[in-house]
C-alpha cells in the first residue's frame, strides 16, 4: 500500500531530522503506520504488544552477555597484549605498523565485538607508535578506522545474533562460522592497499624479533584468542548454544582479566556492568520498535510492495544483488548498522527469498555492506572514533580512506556474487544445508 509506505518512512525521516533518538522515531513512524488500519487505542496497544513479545527472546540473552565480555576484555589490558602479538605476525612486511594495526583490529573486534572499541583501543596505542616511525597522521587513522569493523563479521558477533532474531531464526552457529572467511578477506584486502601505499612511501620494515620476543607474544595472546576458540568449539561441537555460549565468554573474560592478569579489580565491576547495562538497554530498545515497525511493513504490505518494485526493474538476480547493495551502502552513510539492519533486512528478505538467495549469505551481505556504512561520512561512529583517537580531521583523512574503501566495495560484490565465501565453512563443519 503505498500510503504506508509514505507514512512510514516519510514520518521516520522527518523524525531523524529533527534529532529525535532513532529508537522513538522508529516506534513512533510505527505507531503512525497502524493509525491507517486502527484506532489511535488499538494502534498503541499493538506497538507495545509488539515490542514485549518481540523482546520475549532467549536468543537475545546473547547481546547483553556478549556486550560485558567485550567490556571486561576492553578493560582488563587485552589490546596491548594483542597488537604485541601482530606485530610479531606483521613485522617484516612494508609499513609493519599498518598491517599490524589491521591485524590487531580483527582479533581485538572479534574480542570485544565492537568497532568503536576496536578503532578506539587499538588505534590509540598505533597512533603514536605510527606517528614516531614517520607515517602520515591521516594514512594511519585511515587504516585504523577501515579495519575496526572486520571483527563484526568475524565472531562472536553481536550483530549476526541480531540479524537471526529478525529473520525469524537463522542458525546464528551458520552465521558466526559464515563470517570468517569474508572477515579474513576483508582484513587481507585492506593489508594489501595498505602494503602498497606503505612501499611507495618508504615506511619502514620492523627489524625482526629475537625468539624470546616472539614467545613472549604469542604467551600472552594465546589466552585472549582462547576466547574465540572456546565460544566457537563449544558452539560447532554441540557443547552449548549461541547464548549459552556468551555467558561461557563472560566467565572466561572474568577469569581472564580479574585472576589471570589482574587488569581489572573487584571494585571495578560495578562501573562495567553499569556501562554494559546501559549499552545493551539502548540496542534492545531499537530491537523492540523495528520489530514493532516490522509489524506495520507487513500490515502495509511493504515489503511485497517493495520486492515487486526490485524484481519489476530487471529478472537479472544480478542486477537486483547490485540495487540492493548500492541502497544499503548510501543507507550505511547517514545510519548506524543495529537500526539499518532492523528496518531493510525485513524489506529484502522476500526479494532475496524470490531470488533464491540462502539467508545465512545474505546475513554476511548485509553485515558486510553496514560495516563499510560505519567508516563513512557523515555519521559513521567509527569514523569519528578513528579521528579523535588518532589526532586528526575527518577532511585530513578522507583521501587515504578513498583506496581502501574501493577496496572494500570490491570484496564486498565479491561475496555478494560468490556464495561460496559465505557458505563453504557452514557446510563443512556444520553440514550447513540451507
Amino acid at each position: 500500500m503505498t500510503s504506508a509506505i509514505w507514512v512510514l518512512f516519510g514520518s521516520f525521516a522527518l523524525f531523524m531530522a529533527m534529532g529525535v533518538p532513532i529508537a522513538f522515531a522508529i516506534g513512533t513512524a510505527a505507531t503512525l503506520t497502524f493509525l491507517l488500519f486502527m484506532g489511535v487505542e488499538q494502534s498503541i496497544f499493538i506497538v507495545a504488544q509488539q515490542m514485549a513479545s518481540g523482546l520475549d527472546s532467549f536468543t537475545l540473552l546473547a547481546i547483553p552477555f556478549f556486550i560485558l565480555a567485550g567490556n571486561i576484555m576492553n578493560r582488563g589490558g587485552i589490546a596491548l597484549r594483542l597488537i604485541a602479538f601482530a606485530k610479531i605476525l606483521a613485522g617484516r612486511l612494508p609499513g609493519a605498523l599498518a598491517h599490524c594495526n589491521v591485524i590487531a583490529n580483527m582479533m581485538f573486534g572479534a574480542i570485544s565485538g565492537s568497532a568503536v572499541a576496536s578503532a578506539a583501543a587499538v588505534g590509540g596505542v598505533m597512533a603514536p607508535l605510527q606517528a614516531k616511525e614517520g607515517y602520515d597522521r591521516g594514512f594511519s587513522a585511515a587504516v585504523n578506522i577501515a579495519s575496526c569493523p572486520t571483527g563484526l563479521l568475524i565472531p562472536p558477533s553481536a550483530t549476526l545474533i541480531v540479524y537471526s532474531l529478525i529473520t525469524g531464526g537463522t542458525s546464528i552457529a551458520a552465521l558466526f562460522v559464515a563470517g570468517y572467511l569474508p572477515g579474513l578477506l576483508m582484513g587481507l584486502g585492506l593489508m594489501t592497499v595498505a602494503g602498497i601505499i606503505a612501499h611507495r612511501r618508504g615506511y619502514p620494515v620492523a627489524p625482526r624479533p629475537a625468539w624470546g620476543e616472539v614467545w613472549r607474544a604469542g604467551r600472552d595472546a594465546i589466552l585472549p584468542l582462547g576466547l574465540i576458540v572456546v565460544i566457537m568449539g563449544g558452539i560447532i561441537s554441540g557443547v552449548f548454544t549461541a547464548t549459552e555460549a556468551s555467558a561461557a565468554a563472560v566467565i572466561y573474560a572474568l577469569v581472564l582479566a580479574l585472576v589471570w592478569y589482574r587488569e581489572i579489580s573487584v571494585r571495578d565491576l560495578p562501573r562495567i556492568i553499569v556501562d554494559s547495562a546501559v549499552t545493551t538497554s539502548v540496542v534492545l530498545l531499537m530491537i523492540g520498535a523495528s520489530i514493532a515497525m516490522s509489524r506495520a511493513m507487513a500490515f502495509g504490505m511493504i515489503p511485497g510492495t517493495i520486492s515487486d518494485l526490485l524484481l519489476g526493474i530487471s529478472d537479472n538476480p544480478l542486477m537486483i544483488l547490485l540495487a540492493i547493495n548500492i541502497t544499503l551502502l548510501l543507507v550505511g552513510t547517514f545510519m548506524d548498522m543495529t537500526p539499518a539492519l532492523l528496518i531493510f533486512t525485513p524489506i529484502f528478505m522476500p526479494v532475496v527469498g524470490d531470488l533464491g538467495m540462502d539467508p545465512v549469505h545474505f546475513g554476511i551481505v548485509m553485515t558486510f555492506n553496514l560495516c563499510i556504512g560505519i567508516c563513512t561520512p557523515p555519521v559513521g561512529s567509527a569514523l569519528f572514533v578513528g579521528c579523535s583517537v588518532g589526532g586528526t580531521s575527518i577532511a585530513e583523512v578522507i583521501r587515504p580512506l578513498l583506496p581502501l574503501y574501493a577496496v572494500l566495495v570490491v570484496l564486498l560484490f565479491v561475496v555478494t556474487y560468490v556464495p561460496a565465501i559465505s557458505l563453504f565453512l557452514p557446510r563443512l563443519l556444520l553440514g550447513y544445508g540451507g
